[in-house]
C-alpha cells in the first residue's frame, strides 16, 4: 500500500468548539426559559462558558473518560455541556427525563456517573432516583429561581469561579464523547457510546445538501430533546456550520413552538410526529396567525409520520416535511426520504408515497436485509427480512457489554408476561412508552428471576 501524504488530524468535537468561537462568534443561541422569557447569547458566549464548565469539572476531579450526566431540557447550559464536557476528554451522558425514576437510577448507576448537571425544576425527579446512584460525587444545579438545594452546587457560581479560557487537550478521535441509553424497548435500557469521530462525521453529513443541509444561514430548532439521541445531532451540526440555534426549553406545546418558529425565523425544525400533529392542528385552527415563510423543512422521525399529516402540511400550509429514520444505535441518522431527480416530475400521489417512506440511507450508512439464515435478500420493495445497518456512526456494541456476545442479539426473550386490557398508544399508533413506564415501571425494572 502506498500511504497518502495527508496530515493526521483528529476528528474531534474540540474543533467544532474552536471553529464556532473563531468563525461564528456572533451567531445566536436562543433559549426559552421556564418562565417563558427568551435568553439570548452567542457562540462566543457559549464557548467561554463551556471553557469555564471544563475548568469547574476539572476542579471537581473529573478526568478523561469520566461520565458527566445531564438531566436538562434544551437550553444554552445544556449546549455548554454538549461542547465543554467532551472537549475536556470526559463523556457527556444525557439522562432521558421522560423515563421512570427507577430506570433513570439504573441508567445513571450503570454508567457510573460521577457528576450530574440538573435543571432546578427537575430536582424533584432527581431526588426519586438519587439513592440508586452511589457513584455520584457532585451535583451542579442550573438555577431557574429559588435557592440551590442542600448538598448541591450552583452551576452559575461554579462557572463564575473559573477563567473563560481552558487548555483543551489533544484527544484521540476514537475516544468516547457522549453516552446515550436506549429507552428500553427490548429489555433494560442499553448504553450507546458515541465517539468524537462518529459524532463529527455524523454532523458533517447532516450539513450535506441532500440530508438536512444545515448551514450558517440557517436557524435550527431541535424540538427533539437534547436528552434523546444527541438531539439527532443538530446541536453539533449547528456548531460546525455556525447556524443560529433555537432551543425550546420545557415549553413544547404547539403555540410556544409556533411562536418560536415565526419569531426567530426558523428554517429547519426537527421533532417526533406527535409534536407535528399538534402543530398541524394549531395551524388548521388559526391559518395565517404565524408567518412560517422562513421554514424550508420540518424533519420528522422517531416514529412513522402519517402520509395524511405530510400531505396536510404541504397542501394546506405550504410546508415541507422531511421524513427520517434512525436509532439511538445510529447516532441516530440512518435514512431520509428525499425525492430523487428522476421522480421530480411525478404526480402528487407518487411524490407523497416517496415522502412518507423511510427513504434511502445517507452517505456512509449502508443497509441490507437478510433472511433468518443470514442470506442477503433482494432490495425489491416486497421481500421481508431483518434489517442490518453499518457505518462509521453505527454502534458495534453496547456500553458494559453484558447485552452482547460478539454481535447484537436478534431478540430478547421476555422474563415475565403481564396481561393488560389495552396497550396505550400515541396518536400515530406507536406504543405510548411514557404511559407504560408510569403504570408498570416498577415491574419493568425488577431483577430477572434466577433459575
Amino acid at each position: 500500500m502506498l500511504d497518502g501524504l495527508m496530515m493526521d488530524y483528529p476528528l474531534t468535537l474540540t474543533h467544532f468548539l474552536m471553529r464556532a468561537q473563531a468563525l461564528f462568534p456572533r451567531a445566536e443561541v436562543v433559549s426559552r426559559l421556564p418562565d417563558r422569557s427568551l435568553h439570548r447569547c452567542t457562540y462566543a458566549d457559549v464557548v467561554r462558558r463551556a471553557s469555564r464548565l471544563a475548568g469547574a469539572l476539572r476542579r471537581l476531579g473529573v478526568g478523561p473518560g469520566d461520565r458527566v450526566a445531564t438531566l436538562c431540557w434544551n437550553h444554552h447550559a445544556h449546549l455548554e455541556a454538549y461542547l465543554g464536557v467532551p472537549a475536556m476528554g470526559a463523556v457527556v451522558h444525557t439522562l432521558n427525563l421522560r423515563l421512570h425514576p427507577s430506570e433513570l437510577g439504573y441508567i445513571a448507576a450503570h454508567a457510573e456517573d460521577q457528576v450530574l448537571i440538573v435543571d432546578q425544576s427537575l430536582w424533584p425527579l432527581f431526588e426519586k432516583f438519587r439513592p440508586q446512584v452511589t457513584s455520584l460525587e457532585h451535583v451542579l444545579v442550573v438555577p431557574d429561581g429559588g435557592a440551590t438545594p442542600s448538598g448541591a452546587l450552583d452551576y452559575e457560581a461554579a462557572l463564575a469561579a473559573e477563567p473563560a479560557v481552558f487548555d483543551f487537550p489533544r484527544l484521540d478521535e476514537n475516544a468516547a464523547a457522549m453516552l446515550c441509553y436506549t429507552s428500553g424497548t427490548t429489555g433494560k435500557p442499553k448504553g450507546v457510546l458515541y465517539s468524537h469521530r462518529s459524532t463529527v462525521l455524523h454532523a458533517l453529513v447532516c450539513a450535506m445538501r441532500d440530508t438536512l443541509g444545515a448551514g450558517q444561514d440557517d436557524t435550527l430548532l431541535p424540538v427533539v430533546p437534547m436528552f434523546h439521541a444527541a438531539a439527532w445531532g443538530l446541536p453539533y451540526a449547528a456548531a460546525a456550520t455556525g447556524a443560529k440555534l433555537v432551543l425550546p426549553g420545557p415549553h413544547l406545546d404547539p403555540t410556544s413552538l409556533l411562536e418560536l418558529m415565526a419569531g426567530e425565523k426558523v428554517t429547519l425544525a426537527a421533532g417526533v410526529p406527535t409534536v407535528w400533529l399538534g402543530i398541524l392542528a394549531a395551524l388548521d385552527q388559526a391559518p395565517g396567525r404565524w408567518d412560517l415563510r422562513s421554514v424550508r423543512s420540518m424533519v420528522i422521525g422517531g416514529a412513522a409520520a402519517p402520509a395524511a399529516m405530510i400531505d396536510g402540511f404541504k397542501r394546506r400550509h405550504g410546508l415541507e416535511v422531511t421524513h427520517a429514520w434512525g436509532m439511538t444505535e445510529t447516532n441516530p441518522m440512518g435514512t431520509l426520504a428525499k425525492v430523487k431527480r428522476h421522480l421530480a416530475g411525478a404526480d402528487d400521489a407518487a411524490l407523497l408515497k416517496v415522502k412518507s417512506s423511510q427513504g434511502f440511507p445517507v452517505a456512509f450508512v449502508e443497509q441490507r436485509h437478510v433472511s433468518d439464515d443470514g442470506r442477503v435478500l433482494p432490495w425489491d420493495g416486497e421481500t421481508m427480512g431483518e434489517l442490518e445497518v453499518r457505518g462509521p456512526w453505527v454502534a458495534r456494541g453496547y456500553y458494559g457489554g453484558e447485552h452482547l456476545a460478539g454481535a447484537f442479539a436478534k431478540f430478547w426473550i421476555p422474563e415475565a408476561f403481564l396481561v393488560v386490557k389495552q396497550i396505550p398508544r400515541t396518536s400515530t399508533g406507536k406504543f405510548l412508552k411514557s404511559k407504560l413506564r408510569q403504570e408498570y415501571g416498577e415491574l419493568l425494572m425488577k431483577p430477572a428471576p434466577t433459575a
